[in-house]
């Protein structure tokens, strides 16, 4: 197997940033693209997913961030913020959200993704990294930004680390087990969750949906792990990647960072053979972490390379966009959980290092835009913004040693377009 993933020297981030690096990777990231071996598969016409829907449109919105100043003095709740923002906590380990609702909130809250109502109000989905009683928490606002209920949406599973909204509005909770599985949850909490073997059988750690070519790609968190892709046999009733069937996927990257992909012989890993040591070509990443998709691009971090990296689902090209271990003075460390605001900031969360949400904005600059004190045995999981762009939500998942702690971020992260 290739044990050293290929690279772009992160001068190709200094001299055009981010948004330089993909207008290179790629001739339009707004393009729409067939499906391998041609025009995508027609949808399918009935029954699946049994629930979600077609996109619900959020506003309209333009980024801010890059004009964010530093962080101020901790607040009350010892979290580090920007001029104008202001934190609120919003759910602690083995406590009640809400005194109206029974559900007792989470041990270890780990990846999160929010969801638009129809009312204007919001799901923020939480999962649970802790073994055999794992699952994923819900936490329901109104339009006004009131906690209004909390529920679970999935329970007694194993070690739900990261994971995945789709477009349908469904979320995919990824167990990071040697034997891991898929579930597909209602963030509503009204329909039982699913699990998604056809995504593979493996120690998961994220997963992100191409909402133009329908595959699924999926992180490995190993230290001799893959970088997969799901490629479906059809489409769902909403027009999306029908996750019940399909070819597991795994990537070859050559040294000019050319990216082909392999058929994984056995993903259900019936047999003796793991997935990820199937494909002997296989490119091996140490410790695949968060995972997104935005325009055309396919975000994705290694941990133990303290990598992220940037995968262009047009020219079937990757890059190294930050490498923690060649800068001089490594602001983000510890490269874990990823999301993307509207315009291609790249929010990554930290394990330990110094606790921090850290944006890698379109030029190619790090600006941290939050930091937790006193958690020095912890790290930051779950970030995820509402539809309005105001609010970030996240955790800190040990707090400062009594338990899982989830915050809320309101400030001018984005703006109406």
């Amino acid at each position: 197997m290739n044990k050293i993933p290929p690279r772009f020297s992160r001068r190709v981030v200094l001299r055009g940033g981010l948004a330089g690096l993909a207008a290179m990777m790629s001739p339009s990231l707004l393009a729409s693209c067939s499906s391998e071996g041609g025009a995508p598969p027609p949808p399918a016409t009935v029954g699946e997913p049994p629930f979600g829907g077609p996109p619900l449109d959020g506003p309209k919105l333009v980024s801010r961030i890059a004009e964010i100043g530093t962080l101020g003095d901790p607040d009350a709740n010892g979290v580090k913020l920007p001029p104008g923002f202001s934190a609120r906590i919003v759910a602690q380990t083995n406590k009640k959200p809400l005194e109206s609702s029974d559900y007792i909130w989470h041990i270890a809250p780990d990846g999160g993704a929010t969801f638009l109502l129809e009312d204007g109000g919001h799901v923020y989905v939480s999962n649970s990294e802790v073994p055999i009683a794992g699952g994923v928490g819900a936490l329901r606002f109104d339009a006004a930004g009131k906690l209004v209920d909390a529920y679970p949406i999935l329970s007694m599973t194993n070690i739900n680390c990261a994971g995945g909204p789709t477009p349908w509005g469904t979320w995919l909770s990824c167990e990071e087990a040697s034997r891991g599985r898929v579930f597909e949850c209602d963030p509503r909490g009204e329909h039982e969750a699913i699990v998604r073997p056809a995504l593979g059988i493996f120690k998961h750690e994220a997963a992100a949906i191409d909402r133009v070519k329908h595959h699924v790609y999926l992180t490995e968190d190993e230290g001799d792990g893959c970088f997969y892709r799901f490629v479906p046999d059809k489409l769902n009733r909403f027009g999306f990647s029908d996750l019940s069937s399909g070819k597991l996927q795994v990537a070859e990257v050559g040294m000019d960072g050319s990216v082909k992909w392999l058929d994984v012989p056995d993903p259900l890993f019936e047999g003796l053979t793991p997935t990820r040591k199937q494909v002997a070509s296989a490119t091996l990443f140490d410790g695949g972490e968060g995972i997104w998709f935005h325009q055309g691009i396919v975000y994705f971090s290694a941990k133990g390379e303290g990598r992220v990296y940037a995968y262009d689902t047009m020219t079937e090209t990757l890059a190294v966009i930050y490498d923690a271990k060649e800068a001089e003075n490594p602001i983000l460390t510890g490269v874990d959980n990823i999301t993307v605001s509207c315009c291609g900031d790249v929010l990554v969360a930290e394990d330990s290092g110094d606790m921090q949400i850290v944006a890698i904005l379109p030029s190619g600059e790090l600006l941290p835009l939050v930091q937790v004190m006193g958690h020095d045995k912890s790290e930051i999981t779950g970030p995820a913004f509402d539809p309005s762009g105001t609010r970030l939500y996240f955790s800190s998942q040990r707090g400062d040693g009594s338990g899982g702690v989830t915050y809320e971020i309101t400030g001018p992260f984005h703006a109406p377009a």
